[in-house]
């Protein structure tokens, strides 16, 4: 195994659970204030930071802070990324494998 494949571990964690699923749908629409957030899924502070840091360290999600809140939106380099590495690797390589059935 000679990729370092880090990367791709992040960003399936940050898909992986459905509270982040559900964040990444309310970000489609723009960016949202984490109060915002809150409201909307009826969770508490730390268990949105919890998960906003998965995301965010993923790259699909980036933040900045306003004041004391902090205003998050999606990253489309990020989402790129994902969207290509998926396809990359569920892509089959037919040249590389040679066919048994031909």
């Amino acid at each position: 195994m000679s990729k370092n494949y880090e990367e791709d571990v992040k960003i399936f964690k940050a898909l992986c659970d459905e509270k982040r699923i559900y964040i990444l749908e309310l970000l489609k629409s723009g960016e949202k204030c984490a109060c915002i957030l809150i409201d909307n899924m009826n969770i508490g502070q730390s268990a949105l930071s919890y998960h906003m840091k998965i995301l965010c360290e993923s790259g699909l999600v980036e933040s900045r802070q306003e004041g004391k809140w902090t205003h998050y939106k999606l990253s489309k380099c990020g989402g790129e990324y994902a969207s290509n590495r998926l396809l990359e690797l569920t892509t089959p390589d037919l040249d590389s494998h040679p066919q048994c059935c031909k």
